[in-house]
This record gives C-alpha cells, sequence and structure tokens, in this order.
C-alpha cells in the first residue's frame, strides 16, 4: 500500500522527536541544535522546521505528549471502588512501573523545565499539576478515613512524587532487586511516610 504525503509527513515527524528524545536526554537541550537532530536520522536540516518551527515547540511537544499520555494511561489504569490505602499501593506501583519504561522522557519532563519559556511552562506544570492532583485526591481520602496521619497534604504529595520519580535515575532491569521487589520497598516507604498499616495486595 502507497504511503500518502500526509503519512509521510507523520513518519518524518515522529522521527524527528525520536531523535531529539534521544539526543536532549545525553546531551541536554541547549547543547543540541535543530542541524544536529536532522543529521541523526539523515535528514535536510530545513525540512525539520516543516513540522517544528523551533527547538522550543520541539522540547515543549515532547513534554506535553509525555504528560498527555501519562495522565491517559492513568486515568484508563485507576481502579473504581477501592479503600484510600489500596488506591495508594496501586498508585505507588503504577509510577514507578510507568515510569520506568520511559526513562527517557521523564529525565527530559524534569531537567529540562529550565529551558522552556514562561508560557510552556505553564502548559506543562499544569499538566503536571493534573497528575498530582490524582495523588493528593487519594491522600485526603485517607487522612478522611482516618487510614493517614498526614501533617501536610500538599507537602506529603509533592515529596511522595519526588521520591517515586527518583527511581528513573537509578534502576536497572539487570539489578540485584526485580521491579516488584523494588516496588514493594517502595510501597513500604510511602506507606511509612503516610501513617499506613502494611498493605502489598493491591497491584
Amino acid at each position: 500500500m502507497a504511503r500518502t504525503v500526509g503519512s509521510v509527513g507523520t513518519e518524518t515527524a515522529d522521527r524527528v522527536r525520536q531523535a531529539a528524545l534521544s539526543l536532549f536526554a545525553r546531551h541536554g537541550y541547549a547543547a543540541v541544535s535543530m542541524r544536529q537532530i536532522a543529521r541523526e536520522i539523515d535528514l535536510q536540516a530545513g525540512a525539520i522546521y516543516n513540522h517544528f518551527p523551533t527547538k522550543q515547540d520541539l522540547l515543549r511537544g515532547l513534554m506535553v505528549d509525555h504528560m498527555e499520555r501519562l495522565l491517559s494511561t492513568w486515568d484508563h489504569h485507576k481502579k473504581a471502588g477501592i479503600s484510600a490505602a489500596e488506591a495508594l499501593v496501586d498508585f505507588v506501583r503504577f509510577h514507578i512501573r510507568y515510569h520506568t519504561k520511559c526513562g527517557e522522557e521523564v529525565f527530559i519532563s524534569y531537567m529540562e523545565l529550565r529551558n522552556l519559556d514562561e508560557a510552556n511552562f505553564c502548559v506543562i506544570e499544569k499538566l503536571r499539576e493534573r497528575y498530582e492532583r490524582n495523588l493528593g485526591e487519594i491522600l485526603a481520602a485517607g487522612i478522611r478515613d482516618g487510614s493517614f496521619k498526614i501533617a501536610d497534604l500538599r507537602v506529603t504529595t509533592m515529596a511522595i512524587i519526588a521520591m517515586l520519580t527518583g527511581i528513573t535515575s537509578w534502576y536497572r532491569s539487570d539489578g540485584r532487586l526485580d521491579l516488584s521487589e523494588i516496588e514493594d520497598v517502595y510501597v513500604d516507604m510511602v506507606g511509612g511516610a503516610v501513617g499506613m498499616k502494611e498493605n502489598r495486595q493491591c497491584s
């Protein structure tokens, strides 16, 4: 089946995004030029601008795509009708599994925030807040039903997110513990942070 102009254009844009993702993760956004991205996929430098007018547009697109996929995946994954304690365990396991599968995206989404212009930063910050709100709602439910003892909801939410996301900086699939064992450790740490009794049953 012959490819249409539109399908070729989409394929090219996807190749540009993948090349940019890899280069930004390896060298940093500031050190990578549009010409270098084009060279990575044997593309004329000018052709990139048909899809991404600026390098800033490319960075914004990568971050938006990552956050929107994360939000969508969580929306399809989360379970209804479970307790706050079960929901917290489920969130911890979900966050770890998702983020260890997309280390480059996570790295860029956190390390390159400083390189977004103000308008794009606000877009990404709102998406991050939407995701963080899911955890905040679980913690708030646990406070209401007595499952959790939390001094400050916002600080605890941000601390847990930071702790869980930090796994991408050191996790290796061939390491001493497999991922499910690491999840158990994190479930215990998060549970301890919120005063929750041991609960590893939700997966």
